[in-house]
């Protein structure tokens, strides 16, 4: 089998079988592909079925050596152990030469989050004034209120929004649905948006259901949510790096510190895994020390 042809095939499999969203299949695709690439740049004609693990740890060491970080490299071997496993399920090998590929330890990052102040402090920046202002006060409303990953707030049709309940159906990684909380604020400004700004643009076809559009009438895209967080801080005089998943962040640290049981958390964020959500559980000294003092029966 070609590369080319495997390739195809094992991006199809996870369209069609694991229901992965575009930007997943994009970067598994892209794992595969660099391997793909070092046997070019090493003359190798090794086809997809003959690969051995001491070929793919000189790829992994050769990437080590150029300089990239434990998180890329980890990014990779994910990649091709994913690539392999469809290789063993379509029959196409018998032995995974991954087996016994670890990925380096990448440690854990916790994202920037803002306290309750400079949320509001961001918020107090934004023009109500203008149809932007409306537009961006609502959509800062939402991420912070429902926790909700970019992705999903450019994807939020009017159709999943449950007023009266309080409660959007979200469509996160891999299709996945859930039902998520929205705050009474949230609605309120979200409101204003969809009454005030939303009903008056020329709504493009196939985009009557999107919450949120541009002024072309189209659906908002990722870089504007980005460039416009980046803008109200700026104004808000916050010096922190802030993205939509900073909001996210935030929303989660914010639940937990008020006594949130993690697993709910894990349920409003869409994690697969609670060891996801245990990122988010950063809590300070002095909150830690206010909980001993609290709840522990020594102290």
């Amino acid at each position: 089998m070609t590369w080319p042809l495997a390739i195809k095939q094992f991006q199809g499999y996870l369209q069609l079988e694991k229901s992965l969203s575009p930007n997943s299949v994009e970067a598994y695709v892209r794992d595969v592909g660099k391997f793909q690439q070092f046997l070019i740049w090493e003359g190798e004609h090794t086809p997809p079925e003959k690969v051995t693990t001491d070929l793919l740890q000189t790829f992994l060491d050769t990437l080590q050596g150029l300089g990239l970080g434990a998180t890329s490299q980890a990014r990779t071997v994910s990649g091709l152990k994913a690539f392999f496993s469809f290789m063993i399920m379509e029959d196409l090998i018998k032995l995974d030469p991954t087996d016994t590929i670890a990925a380096p330890k990448t440690g854990r990052h916790l994202p920037d989050t803002l306290s309750y102040p400079e949320v509001e402090q961001l918020l107090a920046a934004i023009d109500l004034s203008t149809d932007e202002g409306l537009r961006s006060r609502a959509l800062l409303e939402v991420l912070y209120s429902s926790g909700l990953r970019v992705s999903e707030l450019c994807d939020l049709r009017l159709s999943n929004i449950y007023t009266d309940e309080g409660f959007m159906k979200v469509v996160g990684k891999g299709n996945k649905e859930r039902l998520v909380p929205v705050g009474r604020e949230a609605l309120k400004h979200l409101n204003f948006y969809l009454s005030g700004v939303r009903g008056h643009l020329d709504i493009k076809p196939g985009s009557e259901d999107f919450v949120f559009l541009s002024q072309r009438g189209r659906p908002l895209s990722r870089i504007t949510v980005f460039t416009t967080l980046k803008k109200l801080a700026e104004q808000a005089g916050l010096r922190k790096t802030i993205s939509p998943h900073t909001l996210r962040h935030s929303f989660a640290t914010h639940l937990i510190e008020g006594g949130a049981d993690l697993r709910a958390v894990q349920e409003m964020l869409g994690h697969a895994s609670i060891t996801t959500t245990e990122i988010y559980t950063h809590l300070d000294r002095d909150f830690l020390r206010q909980v001993i003092t609290e709840f522990h029966p020594r102290s």
